[in-house]
C-alpha cells in the first residue's frame, strides 16, 4: 500500500485528476445509485470554499505588510486586462448571437430575487465593500475581504514591528501549505463531482436546448482560445498559447467541476506560484479577478438576453447591442463567485429591451436547466483567465527588464 501511495503521489496532478474523472464517469454509469460517492466532491468543494476567504485575507494583509513597493503599475495593467477581456467577451456574444440567433422555450420559472437595474448592482457592490469584515469572511464576500485586508496590510506596514510582520508572513505560509494539501486531494474531489453530475443529469438538456448551448459554448471557446490569447500576445509580443493552455489545464479543469470562481482561488494561487509570479501581486490580483474578470458571465448575460429578445420578436439595433455589451460587462462584475451567479443578472439586462421581469425570470429558469454545462464552462473561462492576465501583466514587466519568461 505504501508503495502504491508513493507511486500515486509521484504522478502529475493533472494525470491523477484525469484518472479520477474517468473513474467518476465509469462509476456513474455502472452504479448511479451509489450516491455516497458524491460526498467526495462535496467535501473537496467545501474545503476549498472554507479555506479560500482565510487564504485571501491572510495573503493580502501579509503581502502588503511586507511589500517593498514598485507594483502599482502592474495592478493597473491587471485591472485593465480584466475589464477589457470582459467587455470583448460581451462583444463576441453579441456578434455571434446576431449571426446565429436562437429562441427559447420559456416554460420554467425561477424565484424573483434578481436585481432590476445597473444602479442596484453597483449599490450592492459598494455595500459589499464596506460590509463587516467578520461577516465578509463568514459569507465569502471577497470584495469586502479585499478591502479590509488592504487596510490591515497598509496599517501593519506603517505601524507593525518586524516580528509582527514576520508572524503574518509565517501565517500566510502555513495557510498556503494547507491549500496545497487540499489541492493534492483534487483527484478524489473531481471523482465525486463528475459522478454526481453524470448520475443526476441526463442528456435531455442537449436535446431541448442544444442550439442555445452550442452558441454559449462557441462564444466561450472563441474568447478562451482566440480573444484572450490575442490580448496576451499583444502585451507580450510572443506566442501566448503555452501559457493559455497551461492556465486552462491547471485552473480551468478544477473550476469546470467546482463551478465556483471563489472555490478556485486557492488553485489559482498555487498555479501562480508555479509560474514564478510575485506573491505580493497575485495575492491581490487573483481574488480581484474572481470578482471583476467575468468573461463567461458577460457572455451568458448577453446571449440569454438576446435570445429572450429574439423569442419575443424584439428587434435589436447596433447601438443598443453595443450598449448591451457595456451593460453586460459592468453587470458581470457584480456576478457572485458561486455557481449560477451570473443568471440572476439577466433580468436587469432584459429590462434594456422592455422585457417584463416575469418573462426574464423564466429565462433565468432556462439558464438553471442548462447550468450543468453553461455554468461549468463559464467558471472555467473566468478562473483560467484570472491567472492568464495576472501572469500577462507581470511577464510584460519581465520583458521590459530583460528577464526570461518560463514559456
Amino acid at each position: 500500500m505504501k508503495q502504491f501511495i508513493y507511486k500515486w503521489n509521484n504522478l502529475s496532478l493533472i494525470l491523477r485528476i484525469a484518472i479520477g474523472l474517468v473513474i467518476g464517469i465509469v462509476l456513474a454509469l455502472v452504479c448511479p445509485q451509489a450516491t455516497a460517492i458524491s460526498i467526495l466532491g462535496d467535501l473537496f468543494v467545501g474545503a476549498l470554499k472554507g479555506i479560500a476567504p482565510i487564504l485571501v485575507f491572510v495573503l493580502v494583509a501579509s503581502s502588503l505588510a511586507n511589500a517593498k513597493g514598485g507594483v502599482k503599475h502592474q495592478f493597473r495593467t491587471v485591472i485593465f486586462l480584466y475589464m477589457l477581456s470582459t467587455f470583448l467577451a460581451a462583444v463576441v456574444a453579441v456578434l455571434l448571437s446576431f449571426v446565429f440567433p436562437v429562441t427559447l422555450k420559456l416554460s420554467e420559472t425561477a424565484s424573483d430575487n434578481a436585481p432590476q437595474s445597473i444602479f442596484e448592482v453597483i449599490s450592492s457592490l459598494l455595500n459589499k465593500i464596506v460590509a463587516n469584515p467578520v461577516d465578509s469572511l463568514i459569507n465569502a464576500n471577497y470584495i469586502g475581504i479585499l478591502f479590509w485586508s488592504l487596510l490591515l496590510g497598509i496599517a501593519l506596514k506603517k505601524l507593525a514591528s518586524d516580528n509582527t510582520k514576520e508572524m503574518f508572513a509565517n501565517l500566510s505560509d502555513a495557510v498556503s501549505q494547507i491549500v496545497k494539501w487540499i489541492i493534492n486531494l483534487a483527484p478524489f474531489g473531481i471523482l465525486g463531482l463528475v459522478f454526481s453530475s453524470v448520475s443526476t443529469n441526463g442528456l435531455g438538456i442537449f436535446r431541448d436546448y442544444g442550439k442555445l448551448l452550442l452558441l454559449l459554448v462557441g462564444c466561450m471557446l472563441c474568447v478562451a482560445l482566440i480573444v484572450d490569447p490575442l490580448i496576451a500576445a499583444i502585451c507580450l509580443h510572443r506566442n501566448p498559447y503555452p501559457l493559455v493552455f497551461r492556465c486552462l489545464k491547471e485552473s480551468g479543469v478544477t473550476a469546470f467541476f467546482t463551478r465556483s470562481s471563489a472555490a478556485n482561488i486557492p488553485v489559482n494561487m498555487a498555479l501562480c506560484e508555479k509560474l514564478g509570479l510575485d506573491k505580493n501581486i497575485y495575492s491581490v490580483s487573483i481574488p480581484l479577478g474572481a470578482t471583476i474578470n467575468m468573461d463567461g458571465a458577460a457572455i451568458t448575460i448577453t446571449v440569454m438576453t438576446l435570445a429572450a429578445a429574439n423569442t419575443l420578436g424584439i428587434s435589436v439595433d447596433i447601438p443598443t447591442a453595443i450598449f448591451l455589451s457595456v451593460l453586460s460587462a459592468v453587470a458581470a462584475c457584480g456576478a457572485s463567485g458561486v455557481a449560477g451567479g451570473s443568471l440572476l443578472l439577466i433580468p436587469m439586462a432584459c429590462s434594456l429591451f422592455g422585457i417584463s421581469n416575469d418573462i426574464a425570470m423564466r429565462v433565468v429558469g432556462v439558464g438553471f436547466i442548462i447550468g450543468v454545462v453553461q455554468d461549468s464552462l463559464e467558471t472555467a473561462i473566468n478562473s483560467s483567465g484570472d491567472v492568464l492576465f495576472a501572469a500577462t501583466a507581470e511577464y510584460r514587466e519581465w520583458i521590459k527588464e530583460g528577464r526570461k519568461l518560463p514559456f
